[in-house]
């Protein structure tokens, strides 16, 4: 069990800290993401739907106001580019450990007197590639539930926000 741990500690200083690093970095792309997710969701969630009281009227007003079209598509662009890296970054993992696997058992080529050792090391890689895919994989399920629910609301703030340019400019040109 002591030479089992050995060779988990040996390939983590190896290329599983590269895996650990890139999974690292892919935490904070997630962070980022939900934040700027977060951030589109608040700024649109009072001007889309209807508040129930008058002061919540007031301030959803005062939000729509000053919300404009060029800040909601650039914060959806914004939100959009840190998810697709995410979603990227998520996919490499199962390789990540595949490589590390195979950079593992080309070693073992080299140094046949601890075939056993050299084995473990290569699994470890592929473990670790796994345990991340699915870890991210499954916040990943959670972040694209809002990022679609963000898409909708900024196609509606945008529809609606049509529909009135479309009205004013029927009211200044026709007399009324």
């Amino acid at each position: 069990m002591k030479s089992f741990f050995s060779v988990i500690f040996r390939n983590f200083i190896g290329f599983d800290l590269l895996i650990f690093i890139c999974a690292a970095f892919t935490a904070y792309v997630y962070y980022m993401t939900k934040q700027s997710a977060d951030r589109l969701y608040k700024k649109l969630h009072l001007t889309v739907f209807v508040p129930d009281t008058n002061a919540s009227r007031d301030e959803a007003f005062n939000d729509a106001k000053n919300l404009r079209e060029t800040k909601v598509v650039a914060m959806r662009n914004h939100t959009g580019r840190l998810y697709s890296i995410f979603v990227n970054l998520t996919g490499i993992f199962p390789l990540l450990g595949i490589l590390g696997t195979v950079i593992s058992l080309l070693g073992m080529v080299k140094d046949m007197s601890n075939v056993q050792g050299n084995f473990y090391g290569a699994l470890t890689s592929t473990f670790w590639g796994l345990v991340f895919g699915i870890v991210f994989k499954f916040l990943d399920g959670i972040l694209s539930a809002k990022i679609e629910d963000n898409e909708k609301n900024v196609q509606l703030f945008l529809e609606r926000n049509l529909g009135k340019k479309e009205q004013t400019y029927e009211d200044e040109y026709s007399g009324v």
